[in-house]
């Protein structure tokens, strides 16, 4: 017999249903992908471990280095953070959109490429592996060119140490900083009760997820759950903190990581 008209439709069984993901990203980026695991039947807990805010600097060494974008040939962006810092301080120094057409944009990872275009930039290079390095392989013939780096105040290095072993200018400069997020009374309860799923977004989430839980709890915690981590730097950070890595995603976006949950053996 048919289903009722306005009856309502049966959830959608996938691996992820009833799996506890805990869910590490900064709160303010959080949303599409605990809305992903609702929407695939999972339980997720936004256990937040990092906070985006403003360098330490107050973005004295950024706003300088924007002031001066008509001596750069590239900016090189790498998150979509570093798009949404970069465009507010120009808003704020009273740059016009036009100062950012005066450079050639490079970004890596889809999120990043959105952000610019969000804002109506283009990037001229956009590498197929959303890696540092792939970049480094992407960059046409970089000696003697200038290049502006604005990132987060930890971010690795190898940007700046490539492009300069080339032959090329850079000035790389804090954007924004990422700091310890403290987790509600709530949140710490609900990781008390277990989770099926650890998930970790960057290098910064795990360092601080074991920095909240101390090394020998996180580490027991991990090993009752299953281990996934975005990218391949995120899941060696999480491997020389001594955390099992079950699943790293092929794709190194949310899309790609909700796939690689997907993947994971029962």
């Amino acid at each position: 017999m048919n289903q009722a008209h306005g009856a309502p439709e049966a959830p959608v069984t996938t691996a992820l249903y009833g799996k506890r993901v805990l869910v590490t990203r900064a709160r303010a980026q959080a949303q599409e992908f605990v809305s992903r695991l609702q929407e695939l039947g999972a339980i997720p807990i936004v256990f937040s471990t990092i906070h985006i805010v403003p360098p330490a600097d107050h973005y004295a060494a950024l706003d300088a280095a924007l002031g001066q974008l008509a001596t750069f040939d590239w900016m090189i962006v790498t998150s979509a953070n570093a798009v949404v810092h970069v465009w507010e301080r120009c808003t704020a120094l009273g740059l016009g959109a036009g100062a950012l057409e005066s450079v050639r944009l490079a970004a890596v990872g889809p999120a990043t490429v959105a952000a610019l275009r969000a804002r109506g930039l283009r990037a001229a290079v956009v590498p197929d592996r959303y890696v540092a390095e792939a970049l480094l392989d992407a960059l046409p013939a970089p000696a003697g060119q200038r290049f502006l780096l604005p990132q987060a105040d930890l971010a690795r290095d190898t940007l700046r140490v490539g492009l300069q072993a080339a032959g090329a200018e850079v000035v790389a400069v804090s954007a924004y900083s990422t700091v310890l997020a403290e987790p509600s009374p709530e949140t710490l309860a609900a990781v008390e009760q277990g989770v099926d799923i650890l998930t970790f977004t960057s290098s910064s989430t795990v360092r601080n997820f074991i920095e909240h839980l101390g090394i020998a709890p996180a580490q027991a915690l991990a090993a009752q759950a299953r281990v996934v981590a975005i990218g391949p730097i995120t899941a060696a950070t999480a491997r020389e903190l001594g955390l099992r890595v079950d699943a790293v995603a092929t794709e190194h976006t949310i899309a790609g990581l909700v796939q690689a949950l997907l993947a994971i053996p029962s």
